[in-house]
């Protein structure tokens, strides 16, 4: 990493309250890989946004909202980050969302087609509808109208926007986890 990872007795208090309220959250919604080293430091996008708390406390604001207040159903969402962090060959994201995915049951041909950057054979309507928009967003452009009126038609309007602003979202943690070379740790 190309950041130091801050250690907790180490936090000015701007970042100890940045800490503290991704540390609840985390608990309480990203468990099934690992965040923090042993003494408390936190790893991934988290331990970069602590460093400028200004932009990464806006940055952690979008993606607590994003987590805590989802409406699209999650295997689209997994799937849709999980689109993008293959795009951006964001290993920390995969490593985090592979996780996610094997615990709420994704198969591993599914998984490793969605890493491999394909699109698996297998997907429902919506699943496959996260993908296209996923997909296309994360290759750059316009969103085609079919792939847009499908989102509507799908999720309505406001889960259409939610799904473009978790590509959004997933698009910036890819950057992050990339420019600052953030590691991945050992599978739990």
């Amino acid at each position: 990493m190309r950041l130091p990872l801050i250690q907790p007795n180490k936090l000015t208090q701007e970042q100890r309250r940045l800490y503290d309220d991704m540390r609840a959250v985390i608990a309480s919604h990203l468990n099934t890989f690992r965040t923090e080293t042993s003494d408390g430091a936190l790893i991934g996008p988290w331990s970069a946004w602590l460093h400028e708390p200004d932009i990464g406390g806006s940055i952690w604001h979008l993606a607590k909202v994003m987590t805590t207040h989802a409406r699209l159903p999650d295997d689209a969402r997994q799937i849709a980050i999980l689109t993008v962090g293959a795009h951006f060959k964001a290993a920390y994201e995969l490593y985090a969302h592979i996780s996610v995915a094997e615990a709420s049951g994704m198969s591993d041909e599914r998984l490793s087609a969605l890493v491999a950057g394909g699109r698996p054979l297998d997907l429902n309507e919506a699943e496959g509808c996260a993908y296209d928009v996923a997909y296309s967003l994360s290759r750059g452009g316009v969103l085609p109208e079919p792939c847009y009126a499908r989102a509507v038609k799908l999720f309505e309007q406001t889960g259409a926007n939610e799904l473009i602003y978790l590509v959004g979202l997933y698009c910036l943690v890819s950057v992050t986890l990339n420019g600052f070379n953030v590691s991945v740790p050992e599978r739990i």
